[in-house]
C-alpha cells in the first residue's frame, strides 16, 4: 500500500486525485466510493455527511454528498455518472468514521455507474497512484496526514 507523507492510499483502489475520491470495483457493476485520507486530512474532523438520495442519477464531475467539518463544507464529486444505488447511513450517523476508517467503514455511497470502461481509464491505480498524489500535494502545499 503507498504511504504518501502518512497518508495510506490502498493498492486495490482506484483514485481521482483531482477530488480526493477513491472507487472500489463491486465485482457486480457497481462501485464503491468515498473519500481518501488526504481528503480527510485536509478537511479536518467532520462533522456532517449527507449524500444524495438513492435513486438520484448523478453526472460526472458533480457532487454525490456535501460534506462538513469543523474548517470546510464542500462536495464530494463522482468522477462517473450513474444512479446512487446505496448511502452509508453509518456514516451519515457518524461522519466521523471517514476520518477514522475512509477506506472501509467510512465509504460514501455505492454507484451504478454509466460508462464505467470510459471512466476507470480515467482514473489512477492505487500501486501507480505516488507519482499523482506527490505533485497534488506539492500543488496544494500540503505536508501531509500526520502534519
Amino acid at each position: 500500500m503507498p504511504n504518501i507523507r502518512g497518508c495510506n492510499l490502498p493498492d486495490d483502489l482506484l483514485y481521482d486525485v483531482e477530488n480526493h475520491i477513491w472507487f472500489r470495483e463491486m465485482g457486480d457493476g457497481k462501485v464503491k466510493l468515498g473519500m481518501t485520507m488526504v481528503a480527510t486530512a485536509l478537511a479536518g474532523q467532520l462533522v456532517a455527511f449527507t449524500a444524495k438520495r438513492v435513486g438520484k442519477k448523478i453526472k460526472a464531475g458533480k457532487s454525490v454528498a456535501t460534506v462538513e467539518s469543523g474548517k470546510w463544507v464542500g462536495p464530494a464529486k463522482s468522477a462517473a455518472a450513474g444512479e446512487v444505488i446505496e448511502v452509508n447511513q453509518a456514516l451519515v450517523d457518524s461522519p466521523s468514521l471517514a476520518n477514522d476508517d475512509p477506506y472501509e467503514a467510512g465509504w460514501m455511497i455505492i454507484l451504478q455507474p454509466e460508462d464505467w470502461d470510459s471512466v476507470k481509464s480515467s482514473l489512477v491505480l492505487g500501486s501507480a497512484v505516488t507519482p499523482s498524489y506527490e505533485a497534488k500535494m506539492d500543488a496544494d502545499g500540503f505536508e501531509g496526514c500526520g502534519a
